[in-house]
């Protein structure tokens, strides 16, 4: 099985945690992704907009769970450098910065928040970037979301910012792979 690309390697879980049960994590279209980043990421800011630049480049890939046929969750995984503050403040050399993996529009619907849907994302993205040679993830993640970036592994790297689109409070944080 390790051979067969994402798209055919769904994994399986039920809302609290992974097992064989109703939910899945697959390879979704950029238009899937709209939906939820509407109704998640946009809901408390000043724009609607729930296209990202990077949504067409290639390599990008965009992973979904679906539970019982209903898309609940997304994140975006671009392959692309670590910022170079970023790895400035790492002490990462330039082999590590090139092959880094971004993580962007991760959201999970407010009624699933805590039950293993995200960390399943985290999980199969992580090993799709794995799989890329990328050598860590990185993503500008928001404040309010870092406490389930931690439990994920990632580490807050650097000053926080106030994101120019959302207006938010953000602070990149990198797992290392």
């Amino acid at each position: 099985m390790a051979d067969r690309p994402m798209a055919e390697r769904p994994v399986h879980g039920t809302a609290d945690g992974p097992s064989d049960g109703d939910w899945h994590v697959e390879v979704i279209s950029t238009a899937d992704t709209h939906s939820v980043r509407l109704a998640v990421l946009r809901a408390d800011t000043p724009t609607k907009d729930v296209t990202f630049a990077e949504d067409e480049l290639p390599g990008v890939v965009h992973l979904g769970v679906r539970l019982d046929g209903r898309l609940v969750a997304t994140s975006t995984w671009i392959p692309r450098p670590l910022p170079d503050a970023t790895a400035r403040e790492l002490g990462a050399g330039p082999d590590v910065a090139a092959s880094a993996v971004q993580l962007r529009g991760m959201a999970t619907m407010h009624d699933l928040q805590g039950r293993g849907v995200g960390a399943a994302l985290i999980a199969a993205g992580c090993a799709h970037a794995g799989r890329l040679g990328a050598s860590v993830v990185w993503a500008n993640a928001r404040d309010r979301a870092l406490a389930f970036y931690a439990r994920e592994g990632f580490v807050a790297v650097g000053d926080g910012f106030v994101d120019a689109v959302t207006q938010l409070p953000h602070h990149v944080v990198v797992r290392p792979l």
